[in-house]
């Protein structure tokens, strides 16, 4: 929600019971010619606004609020001088701070210059964190897009919320959420771009999202009617587009608001913005040192189906472009049927750029490591090229903020559904507790009235999201959401008793990448315990401030015997906390 400074119109003022006064600021308040992106109030109690004025207020409110005529001029100086830097703490009172949510798929921290410059610059990204905070410690509940999703729209973990994965879940509307929540307490509601949780989004004053994953050329979207209609376009421009209409054009100005913006990038098969085709073609990325994991002592990880060196596992023609006709991979259709959504003129420059690079690959007969390391390469660009493209529209988000005199009265968060692996282990995708898929990156522009600065390093959680933007709003947190709210670390606090450990649960096996069912704990002070469970029963323990890549399993071994029970027994207390009942059973496989 805007707030009025100089330029503004005060519209209204509204009583606690919503019933119209019919006392109006207007006549003090009108500047011709203001802009129209100028923020505005409504519904402001009349009350509130006498104790925050103090002795500033008008002494009667009446049809006009006209004062006395000796005291006229003067108070209506002292108001007019004082409303700039009213509002917003009136706003912080009253929890009518407007949220600006941007989720991203498959974005990993590798990949965001703010928190790693090894491989790309993100600058658009790295302005949210440079004017806000960045959490060093962010973590997800279940590392998979839809559970993920359901994860943040509830508060809860998977087993809570009824979606633990993507092959057979259907995420039931009916049932508690964030947005829904944020609907009673007087916020508009929109939701645009990917949803992913099959049915069909409830909670929301307007939506236009993808079905199923969506495409990145000329993409279909579903609109509030359940009508499919296609776009022209590259699919991150559009969901931008869609964004800033909706702010601009569609939303009711004299409401707070919660604006979800979700992309697709970078999720496979990472399909560029043509304008961005040979960006990073020149760039050799740095081959990560575990690239070449034996898995060693790692069971679950030896099993899984994401190798990047693996034509099985990563395909040749998806995944790299390396099309050859009459080469049919078990992808090859898909492929084809994504890039045969681009218009004639469109598919002769993909074509021009990926056939050159293609016919090179096919004389070359790659094997071995020479194969894997350039598929490692080609991944690299084509998922840097998208990342690109979407930088530039958190850019032109974060503008449209600005020049809309928004970005005071909201708050802006980045962050991706989970994140990925770029090579660490030899593999790409995610779903494994190890740090590059477990942890996901998170950062806010905080508006006026938050000082905060910097880095933050709590644990933090997915399920987190709903009860900070509940309490932002002024809005109760219903007893059975599990997430904490940040609201104290975005105010620089530090409490005592922040949570030391976090849980996690993964179940979508067996599918695709089989990557085993797992449960575990995380602890701040750089330990984590994992269960392997359903069809394998392995324990693996890690010590991350002596083996951050999670290379070396301590479980079983002599001299940890301390650390295994200290965190089997915070495993245990999580489960219960959480009310994981399967969990605790599977416990003692």
């Amino acid at each position: 929600m805007g707030f009025p400074h100089n330029n503004t119109r005060f519209k209204r003022v509204c009583c606690p019971n919503k019933k119209k006064v019919a006392s109006t600021f207007e006549p003090f308040f009108i500047k011709r010619g203001a802009d129209k992106h100028s923020k505005q109030v409504s519904e402001i109690h009349v009350r509130n606004i006498s104790n925050a004025l103090g002795r500033f207020r008008p002494p009667a409110y009446n049809k006009a609020l006209h004062l006395p005529n000796n005291t006229q001029n003067m108070e209506k100086k002292k108001i007019l001088m004082f409303l700039p830097t009213l509002f917003p703490a009136i706003a912080g009172a009253q929890g009518h701070y407007n949220i600006v949510y941007i989720m991203t798929d498959d974005h990993t921290a590798q990949m965001m210059s703010c928190y790693d410059k090894r491989y790309i610059s993100t600058p658009n990204l790295d302005r949210i964190a440079a004017d806000g905070v960045r959490f060093v410690n962010s973590y997800v509940a279940n590392s998979l897009s839809g559970p993920s999703r359901a994860c943040m729209l509830t508060g809860k973990h998977s087993h809570k919320n009824g979606f633990t994965n993507n092959e057979h879940g259907i995420f039931d509307g009916s049932q508690q959420t964030m947005p829904k929540l944020l609907q009673k307490a007087g916020y508009q509601t929109a939701l645009i771009g990917k949803w992913h949780l099959v049915s069909t989004p409830t909670g929301f004053d307007y939506y236009d999202y993808l079905p199923a994953q969506g495409n990145y050329y000329n993409p279909d979207f579903i609109n509030m009617k359940g009508e499919t209609y296609q776009e022209k376009g590259y699919l991150t421009n559009i969901i931008t587009d869609k964004a800033i209409d909706w702010l601009e054009n569609k939303r009711d100005k004299n409401k707070p608001f919660l604006l979800l913006i979700h992309h697709k990038a970078c999720h496979r098969n990472w399909l560029p913005e043509l304008k961005y085709l040979h960006e990073y073609e020149d760039q050799t990325f740095p081959i990560p040192s575990t690239f070449y994991d034996n898995y060693e002592g790692r069971v679950a990880a030896g099993a899984q189906e994401m190798e990047i060196g693996n034509n099985n596992h990563m395909d040749i023609i998806y995944d790299t472009k390396m099309y050859r006709p009459g080469l049919n991979t078990p992808l090859t259709e898909n492929y084809l049927n994504m890039v045969g959504r681009m218009d004639s003129k469109d598919r002769a420059e993909y074509d021009h750029f990926y056939d050159s690079i293609s016919t090179d690959f096919w004389q070359r007969h790659l094997e071995g490591k020479q194969l894997a390391e350039f598929k490692y390469q080609r991944y690299m660009r084509d998922y840097a090229k998208v990342v690109k493209t979407l930088d530039d529209n958190v850019g032109r988000t974060l503008d449209y903020l600005r020049d809309a005199g928004l970005m005071d009265s909201t708050l802006v968060v980045y962050t991706s559904d989970q994140g990925f692996y770029m090579g660490e282990h030899g593999w790409f995708d995610k779903r494994f507790m190890y740090e590059e898929s477990y942890s996901t990156p998170l950062v806010m522009h905080l508006p006026k009235g938050f000082n905060t600065k910097g880095d933050i390093k709590e644990m933090v959680q997915n399920i987190d999201y709903a009860p900070t933007f509940l309490e932002l709003a002024g809005a109760p947190i219903p007893d059975d959401i599990q997430g904490k709210s940040l609201l104290p670390l975005l105010k620089g606090q530090h409490p005592k008793n922040w949570r030391k450990s976090l849980y996690y649960h993964y179940y979508e096996y067996p599918a695709e990448h089989s990557v085993k069912r797992h449960y575990g704990v995380s602890t701040a002070d750089g330990w984590k315990l994992i269960h392997f469970y359903n069809d394998i029963n392995e324990w693996e323990l890690y010590n991350l401030n002596t083996d951050p890549e999670e290379l070396h399993n301590l479980y079983g071994k002599k001299g940890y015997e301390a650390v295994t029970k200290r965190l089997m027994k915070e495993l245990v207390k999580l489960q219960k906390q959480y009310d994981d009942q399967d969990a605790l059973k599977f416990n003692n496989m």
